[in-house]
């Protein structure tokens, strides 16, 4: 049965009782509030009344109290002349705000009110010629001016009144009996048609759900053969998210696979070449075992460089200037545009501070400067720019990328290059994506830069044009804590040797990155003991108590790190840590930053990173 049919067939009998209840409901409304005005106006009457019998008490009452100062020259007497005064003008003035809608009960009431300030002037020149002392010429003026007319013509004024406001409050009374009569018919009427409307809806919901029973199965049937559709779909957009997963991850494995070639390539060969020459007597392996050391250190900053993409290194944020660290780095941005390229740097007036890692952030500028000298091989100009930002509501909603709105510290990097196109900007942070030839460049610098930016809590935003240029923003969040300005600590390149006689505990699950991290602390001096385990590690604590350090690894089977850590230092409090990880894990780090009072080495690290470190923890 379709829809329009039943809506004919048995809207139409509850339709008209419907709207006669909507009628009758808003005619009861109207009808109660008239009744509710009637009743105010009885109580604005009663109110009248109340007030006029005041007005004329306290005259009554000043009188009286004049007559018995001026006979017993008693000033209590006159205590009823004061109540008078300060009461009746307040009493007369509500009376004119009651009466204002009544002309000729305000004309009464103006003719009281003469009354009334003629009253109470008599009654004042009698006191003051009573306190004077001429006590016969006061009561022979007492006589002749009794007032008796005035209290008499008050009299007949309040009467008057008061007779027209019980007139009115009959008629009102009456008015409000019948009004109430009507509300309660109304109530009546109001409820029969209730009832009436409801057993017409009871019948049409009960025709209704016949109607919609059938409408039911046809539904039924329709989602079943949708459901198998959408069954259908959901298996080639399966299928084809897999391929396109695939063929992500054999781009980012290929990348990887690629360059770690190239690296262990260098090292292995170095390593080769060494043991040919250290076989044959031939010691003068120092080019060979220096290339094998930066194949390695390649190898690292290609590491670092996915758990960046990845937001999974670990920042050490500090309040910084960025003015500061961009002038910092000038000699450095000289040596890698060279001459070709002309530099200018606009440092922002009062420029606000950030919070940032400032080693990372100085990565991610090189990497910018970089990208942009490449995108310029004839030369060109290339501007580095810090200034105050606010992205607004708008702008993070159409751009934001999970940035919050808010004040924010830009720097800026512009180039007068060759630009990018669209379909270059939308893939331009993608790990491995580069536009460069074969061999000039791994394609992770921008989404190391993307990776720093975000983990820090900023925005990044390409703005480019082919044939004329492009800049990157970078947006740090402002930072409005203590003035405790952090600047880059410059390292030693010696790396630092031990104290005599202090003992280091070393904790690595993997053999062999165990023993070359005890032959290091050994060469730098230390006593050093080693366990794969925690439960080992901690024999070992009660064993030699001379341990000042305890330098162990995050991820280990059973009991981790961090676990390992605080078991111990609740037990020997004054026990220092060190942790080192080649992934950090949320039991290490918040957000990708350490927790407060951790020190972490992340591997890979050299013999001077790990002596300058461990150095640094025992002295502070």
């Amino acid at each position: 049965m379709p829809e329009s049919r039943f809506l004919k067939k048995w809207a139409q009998p509850i339709l008209v009782p419907a709207v006669v209840l909507v009628a009758v409901v808003v005619i009861l409304a109207l009808v109660a509030q008239q009744f509710q005005g009637l009743q105010d106006r009885v109580r604005h009457t009663t109110d009248v009344k109340g007030r006029l019998t005041l007005v004329y008490s306290l005259l009554q009452e000043a009188e009286a109290g004049v007559r018995g100062f001026i006979l017993t020259q008693d000033e209590f007497y006159l205590s009823s002349l004061t109540e008078a005064e300060r009461r009746l003008k307040p009493e007369l003035d509500a009376l004119t705000d009651l009466l204002s809608d009544n002309a000729v009960q305000s004309e009464s009431l103006t003719s009281l009110r003469v009354n009334v300030d003629t009253h109470l002037v008599q009654m004042e020149a009698l006191v003051r010629a009573a306190r004077a002392g001429d006590q016969a010429g006061i009561v022979e003026e007492m006589r002749r001016r009794t007032g008796v007319d005035l209290i008499q013509g008050a009299r007949t004024i309040v009467d008057a009144m008061t007779a027209e406001e019980d007139r009115l409050l009959v008629a009102r009374r009456a008015k409000a009996n019948l009004t109430a009569g009507v509300l309660q018919l109304l109530a009546y009427g109001t409820l029969f048609l209730v009832m009436t409307v409801a057993v017409l809806s009871l019948a049409a919901v009960a025709r209704r759900r016949e109607y919609l029973e059938e409408v039911e199965a046809d539904l039924r049937a329709a989602n079943n053969k949708l459901s198998a559709e959408m069954l259908r779909r959901e298996k080639a957009e399966e299928q084809l998210r897999q391929v396109q997963k695939m063929e992500a991850i054999g781009q980012l494995t290929g990348g990887i696979a690629h360059d770690f070639n190239n690296m262990l390539a260098v090292i292995m060969g170095a390593l080769n070449i060494m043991q040919r020459r250290i076989d044959r007597g031939d010691f003068n392996i120092q080019p060979f075992m220096q290339a094998a050391i930066e194949g390695a250190q390649r190898g690292g900053a290609l590491t670092q460089r996915m758990l960046a993409f990845a937001r999974k290194q670990v920042l050490e944020p500090r309040p910084l200037d960025a003015n500061k660290l961009v002038s910092g780095m000038s000699d450095l941005l000289r040596r890698t545009l060279g001459e070709v390229i002309q530099t200018e740097v606009v440092l922002a007036g009062g420029l606000w501070r950030t919070h940032a890692d400032a080693h990372q952030l100085e990565t991610a500028i090189l990497n910018l400067v970089v990208n942009a000298r490449d995108a310029m091989p004839q030369g060109g100009k290339l501007t580095l720019e810090t200034a105050n930002a606010h992205l607004d509501d708008a702008y993070v909603a159409e751009h934001g990328d999970g940035a919050a709105a808010g004040q924010y510290v830009m720097i800026s990097v512009t180039d007068t290059g060759a630009g990018m196109p669209p379909e270059v900007i939308s893939r331009a942070f993608d790990p491995f994506f580069t536009t460069k030839e074969p061999g000039k460049g791994t394609g992770l610098g921008l989404s190391q830069v993307y990776g720093f930016v975000k983990q820090s809590g900023g925005h990044i935003k390409i703005y480019s044009e082919v044939g004329q240029g492009t800049t990157f923003k970078i947006y740090l969040s402002r930072y409005e804590g203590a003035d405790d300005i952090d600047t880059v600590k410059k390292v030693d390149t010696a790396p630092v040797r031990a104290v005599p006689g202090e003992t280091v505990l070393v904790v690595e699950d993997d053999e062999a990155v165990r023993k070359l991290a005890v032959e290091g602390l050994s060469e730098l001096g230390y006593a050093v003991l080693q366990a794969d385990n925690a439960v080992q590690a901690l024999k070992l604590l009660e064993e030699h108590p001379a341990v000042v350090l305890l330098f162990t690894d995050v991820v280990m089977p059973n009991v981790n790190g961090r676990e390992l850590a605080d078991e111990a230092q609740r037990r020997w409090p004054s026990l220092k840590v060190l942790f080192t990880t080649g992934y950090t894990r949320n039991a290490m780090v918040h957000n990708g930053t350490l927790a407060p009072g951790v020190r972490l080495i992340g591997k890979p690290y050299t013999l001077q990173q790990l002596g300058s470190t461990v150095r640094d923890i025992l002295d502070s």
